[in-house]
């Protein structure tokens, strides 16, 4: 396994740095004067505009839509070459690339078209979609003039047994109507939203089954009668606009033609772990570079700080702290590296165990060592002068979004004791 960035790589990452210092650090205290501003009108989920000129800029300079790899990436490339990297990049070469966006998550990644829920829903309409939706609804995504969003979770059953999932998608004549209740949707709070991808059961049960062979995946246009978007659901505290947002989606008698079943009645469980594995490790990727920027400002603050008649630096807990957390980023990334290896050589499939694992391990990490350095920085660790306290709500929020730590360490630990009694 070779790791060294190659030539592409090296300058993509160049340029995606200068992007970065001239264009979205800068951006960030306006993005939070925007926000502010939209707030105090009572719009705390309105797209600000800085964001747009972020996408234009990014745009222009060519990184746009940098997270499309294999199987998907050859759809969008048979759609419309100009809308990807020429030729596309490989998991390896985005890793780099995605945890740069995670030093400023509020900001680079929707900027670059690379932010969830997008990312996983182009991807599932690259893959699966007919060459109908592709143009109605992937292309829009990939040109960034729209957003979208993804429903499955529900608050009525646990959700973490994804086979709980109650959502009803019934035929009924030359469509199917859609009855349920979904939240964490995230996107939907978006004003930019038209698109919502909805899993539900769409089979009945048989002698007791709960298998994955009963749910479907179905596109659901945001304006259809019955849908009623009843609050957006915050993260800690915050709008997290990062995703569009989170939403209560109650579905109520919604009607959509016959054609907007995603592949087939059925499916939804196979295309929902084909969505979720790439999606794990972008998130991952970014969480290295959102623990790199807390390592950074943990740092500075040390260096800049006096304290019973010693500089924060030269205390030996805080050293402790700066060591542990250069250890633990430095085997976080390379796990996640292997990952993005073996996706691109094996394919998902074959990097299954490694998925689930940097997605136990990579969270963990970000939120260990941001919580160091807020302890750093003390009572502005936690207000919004710095960007830890947001930062550490995203890392925390991870560790059960995409699946909860312990249904993947339970996957985890079967795998092994399988190897033990064959």
């Amino acid at each position: 396994m070779d790791f060294g960035y190659d030539a592409r790589t090296l300058d993509l990452r160049k340029q995606l740095l200068t992007f970065m210092e001239e264009r979205v650090y800068p951006a960030e205290a306006v993005f939070d004067e925007q926000v502010e501003a939209a707030a105090a009108r009572g719009q705390i989920w309105e797209r600000v505009p800085v964001t747009a000129d972020l996408k234009a800029q990014a745009r222009s300079r060519g990184l746009w839509n940098l997270f499309l790899t294999g199987k998907a990436a050859k759809a969008v490339s048979a759609l419309d070459k100009s809308l990807l990297p020429d030729p596309p990049l490989a998991n390896l070469q985005y890793a780099p690339l995605a945890e740069i966006t995670g030093w400023s998550p509020s900001l680079a990644p929707e900027a670059l078209n690379c932010a969830a829920p997008d990312t996983g829903n182009m991807e599932v309409l690259a893959e699966f979609g007919s060459p109908e939706q592709q143009e109605r609804w992937l292309r829009p995504l990939l040109e960034g003039t729209i957003r979208s969003a993804f429903c499955m979770t529900e608050p009525d059953v646990a959700s973490s047994d994804a086979t709980n999932i109650a959502t009803t998608i019934t035929p009924d004549g030359d469509g199917y109507v859609v009855n349920g209740r979904k939240w964490w949707s995230s996107g939907a709070m978006s004003s930019e939203c038209q698109i919502l991808i909805v899993m539900g059961v769409s089979g009945e049960a048989t002698s007791g089954e709960r298998g994955h062979g009963r749910h479907s995946m179905i596109l659901v246009p945001r304006d259809t009668p019955g849908i009623t978007v009843k609050r957006g659901v915050m993260v800690f505290g915050y709008t997290d606009g990062t995703h569009g947002g989170h939403a209560e989606v109650i579905f109520d008698n919604v009607r959509v033609p016959r054609e907007n079943m995603i592949a087939g009645e059925g499916d939804g469980f196979a295309i929902a772990q084909a969505r979720l594995g790439p999606g794990r490790i972008h998130h991952c990727m970014r969480q290295i570079g959102a623990a790199e920027r807390a390592l950074e400002l943990m740092c500075r603050r040390a260096v800049s700080r006096t304290a019973f008649g010693k500089t924060l630096a030269e205390q030996g807990v805080v050293q402790d702290w700066i060591a542990e957390s250069r250890v633990r980023i430095e085997q976080a990334r390379l796990l996640v590296l292997k990952t993005a290896w073996l996706m691109d050589t094996v394919g998902n499939k074959g990097a299954h165990t490694e998925i689930q694992a940097i997605k136990i391990v990579t969270p963990a990490m970000a939120e260990w060592v941001i919580d160091r350095a807020i302890q750093a920085h003390g009572g502005g660790g936690v207000s919004q002068d710095f960007p830890l306290a947001h930062l550490w709500a995203s890392a925390r929020s991870l560790r059960f979004a995409d699946g909860p730590d312990e249904v993947h360490k339970r996957s985890m630990a079967r795998r092994e004791l399988r190897k033990a009694t064959s």
